[in-house]
């Protein structure tokens, strides 16, 4: 097998060296073994995602579970690990899912034609929503969310007009999602504890303030990294016929299995952050690779994940059934996203309802891609579908 069917090219190619340091000094990591065991490492620590400013921070306030590390960390992933059980996902999440689907497939059926990120991504504020606790938002909650996910993001500060526009922006951004979003629902469960994350850490005694930088952290990742999922999974299936075919005539677990390799090819998050705590002995090609303590880790996931060691021959092909499903995708060790699961299930619900669509269903735009270096992330817009086969 050979080729390269992926849609989004990051410029880290399969092949190169599995460890090595840039000129300012950053470790890069583009293997799949050295990317597993620097994740899996307790001599690691976050970085990157804006850590160093929730590190200023007063020392009281605890920091939302994406910028904690070692045993608190794992305490708090272990409590809330039964929101997103698979068993909790099938019981409780799945038919909501299929409502959430078909009422933006209504949509573009009435309209006839749509933009699939709007479609994906009303779909995926449903479902977070719902595991989270924001169910007692105002109006208007998709447009919050698209202000504090812009397509293009400044850096704030108050050095010059520019730094000082996107400082007021993101702090205008953070009260507009609190009072619309946060507060009411935080109020709502005070009065009535319920089954969600909310009423979680309202049990844990985490202020307003913690909670909303718990809820801004599940939004990020699951709302938005799910939404260009969807996209570009359906991005692939209108453009290979014979993956389509194979898709629509399977059962659940071949389309999930499919949907693994497309998120192994196209991981919505491709670049991850470490910092070693201690010194760090990583497998290298000719002996093992010293880290020392205090560097800086770039993890290069795309790179990780087309390592033809790990996931086998023809890494940049699609071949759902690989002996690495998903490889890193979704990360590893402590910090491993823990809504995978919800995430594939939620797009197999809303790809197999678009695609049985009466009359059928097909794409229209051509896909506009920007990258998010930050986080080697992508965004998907101009992806149109249409109902009806041929065009009218």
């Amino acid at each position: 097998m050979n080729g390269n069917a992926r849609k989004i090219e990051r410029g880290h190619p399969p092949g190169t060296c599995p460890v090595d340091r840039a000129a300012d000094g950053t470790w890069q990591i583009r293997g799949y073994a050295q990317a597993r065991a620097l994740l899996r490492s307790d001599r690691t620590v976050q970085a990157g995602l804006g850590i160093e400013t929730v590190e200023k921070l007063p020392p009281k306030v605890r920091r939302p579970v994406l910028y904690r590390d070692g045993p608190e960390h794992r305490e708090h992933r272990r409590q809330t690990a039964r929101f997103l059980t698979p068993r909790r996902v099938d019981e409780r999440y799945r038919d909501l899912m299929a409502d959430l689907a078909d009422e933006q497939l209504a949509k573009l059926r009435a309209a006839g034609e749509a933009e699939l990120s709007d479609l994906s991504f009303n779909m995926a504020i449903g479902v977070v929503c719902e595991v989270i606790g924001l169910t007692e938002s105002r109006p208007g909650i998709r447009g919050r969310l698209e202000r504090f996910f812009p397509e293009k993001f400044g850096r704030p500060g108050l050095t010059s007009v520019r730094g000082i526009y996107w400082l007021f922006r993101l702090n205008t951004n953070w009260l507009r999602f609190h009072l619309a979003d946060v507060r009411p629902a935080v109020r709502a469960r005070r009065r009535e504890p319920r089954d969600d994350l909310i009423s979680h850490l309202l049990a844990e005694g985490c202020s307003a303030a913690e909670i909303l930088g718990e809820c801004l952290t599940f939004s990020a990742a699951g709302m938005v990294t799910t939404r260009e999922f969807i996209c570009v999974a359906a991005w692939h299936l209108f453009t290979d016929e014979e993956l389509m075919e194979r898709y629509q005539r399977a059962d659940e677990p071949e389309r999930l299995a499919v949907l693994r390799e497309l998120v192994r090819l196209e991981p919505a998050v491709a670049r991850l952050r470490r910092r070693t705590t201690a010194a760090l002995e990583l497998p290298g090609r000719n002996g093992p690779v010293t880290v020392p303590e205090g560097a800086l880790i770039d993890v290069f996931v795309d790179a990780a994940n087309a390592d033809a060691e790990a996931v086998g021959d023809g890494p940049l092909t699609v071949c759902p059934g690989r002996p690495v499903e998903a490889a890193l995708s979704f990360g590893d060790g402590p910090h491993r996203c823990p809504g995978a699961g919800i995430a594939i299930l939620e797009t197999d619900i809303f790809l197999t309802r678009l695609l049985a669509l009466d009359g059928g269903v097909r794409m229209t735009g051509t896909p506009r891609v920007s990258l998010k270096d930050e986080i080697g992330g992508y965004e998907i817009r101009g992806l149109t579908v249409a109902t009806g086969r041929t065009a009218s």
